[in-house]
């Protein structure tokens, strides 16, 4: 759960058991300083096959291009790393042929820094219209243009008034590609989770007395860094501040018996970690351990519910039916879960499948979550455990250990 105000603001049941003895754990081994050198990049050649994949979905489909501005998608396709502004810079992906990228003159020199793969590079002047060169680059092409979905109103509503083109939302093609993560992709996010878990690891062991969330999170930051990843978030909560999923305004510190929640995140070479981690500062209380404990059964029902072809809904309702056997919720409602049970993972932080009832989604080999169903109790306190993994042929898999318990919590 990557999102929050402030960045640094035991299995109980044959069932859970059996579960969490089948799953596959990545191995936890104390990380280099530099455990991001080992990163290898996506190569080109992989970013042609993605070109070449989506382009035969749009053959199959009757779609004659797919038009993607800056952000992530434009970096999964081209390899081009560029920030949204009022200024256009986009790949049109035609249904045959090479991409052609749209963006300012004065901008191209940076663009083809990180351009990956062979383009026809079309620039434009601050006095000219975008919209008539995205335009010019689809004359001739019969059949309807794809926008990738997170595509900006503006962009498409000047794409409408260049001509007579038949405008459809390309997330399904866009999906159909980075839903299932090459084996690269997977190297690159186990690196980076295991960055996390490891820097959580480190923090965890300075915790002292009357820190601040802040102070901690600047822990898990320079660990992350010094590792030789971007840190990304890290959101560390405290005492009541922990029992609302993304926090608080209202100033903690770490006192005896404090609830300290770590949700921490990095990125290695575009792809991202997102690891959760609760612990007691000083002796649980009864009630504490009682709900530790839940969350972490919890975190079993949504594995055990994780099989090829399920639909990702089916997970969220898992855990949602086991929580509230044990009392917790109904459905979102409070003390309980009011978030979804997890949600997918690679180049952002939060992307397509989300593990929540109404994602009818199959579960595919090579898919990546997050596992992160919470329990939150208003006015006291919050537990959220979360750990992200991959669907395989053989079930799912963490990429990192799951936490053990409340005192051997990381």
């Amino acid at each position: 759960m990557s999102y929050g105000i402030s960045r640094r603001g035991v299995l109980a049941g044959a069932g859970g058991m059996a579960a969490l003895a089948a799953l596959p754990l990545a191995p936890l081994r104390a990380a280099p300083a530099r455990l991001a050198d080992a990163a290898v990049p996506i190569t080109p050649a992989e970013r042609l096959a993605r070109i070449a994949k989506v382009q035969g979905l749009m053959a199959e489909q009757g779609i004659a291009a797919l038009l993607v501005e800056s952000g992530s998608s434009l970096t999964y396709f081209t390899g081009i790393h560029w920030s949204r502004s009022e200024r256009i810079t986009a790949a049109v992906i035609p249904a045959h042929g090479q991409p052609i990228v749209v963006t300012p003159f004065f901008e191209a020199p940076s663009v083809k820094e990180t351009l990956a793969v062979p383009a026809d590079l079309r620039t434009w002047h601050e006095d000219a219209s975008p919209f008539a060169l995205i335009g010019d680059a689809l004359k001739g092409r019969a059949g309807l243009v794809a926008v990738e979905q997170t595509t900006r109103e503006f962009i498409t509503e000047g794409l409408a008034r260049e001509g007579s083109f038949a405008v459809v939302s390309g997330a399904a093609l866009v999906n159909a590609c980075r839903q299932i993560k090459s084996p690269a992709e997977l190297a690159l996010m186990q690196i980076a989770n295991t960055i996390t878990l490891a820097a959580i690891r480190e923090a965890h062991s300075a915790v002292q007395k009357g820190m601040t969330a802040g102070e901690i999170g600047t822990l898990i930051e320079k660990a992350t860094v010094r590792m030789g990843a971007q840190s990304d978030f890290a959101l560390v909560l405290l005492n009541e501040a922990s029992a609302y999923p993304h926090g608080s305004h209202t100033p903690q510190a770490v006192r005896e018996g404090s609830v300290v929640l770590m949700d921490c995140g990095c990125i290695v070479e575009d792809y991202q970690s997102d690891i959760s981690r609760t612990f007691v500062f000083g002796e649980p209380s009864a009630r504490q351990r009682k709900v530790w404990d839940t969350v972490r059964r919890g975190q079993a029902k949504v594995f055990e519910a994780a099989k090829v072809g399920a639909p990702a809904g089916t997970l969220d309702a898992a855990v949602r039916g086991f929580y509230e056997s044990e009392g917790w919720g109904p459905g979102f409602a409070l003390p309980g879960l009011p978030h979804r049970a997890g949600h997918g993972i690679g180049m952002d932080g939060h992307e397509s499948p989300y593990l929540v009832g109404n994602d009818r989604t199959p579960l595919a080999p090579g898919m990546c979550f997050s596992n992160e169903p919470g329990l939150y109790i208003p006015g006291e306190f919050g537990m959220r455990l979360e750990d992200c993994w991959v669907m395989t042929e053989a079930g799912p898999k963490s990429f990192t250990p799951l936490a053990r318990s409340l005192d051997d919590p990381i």
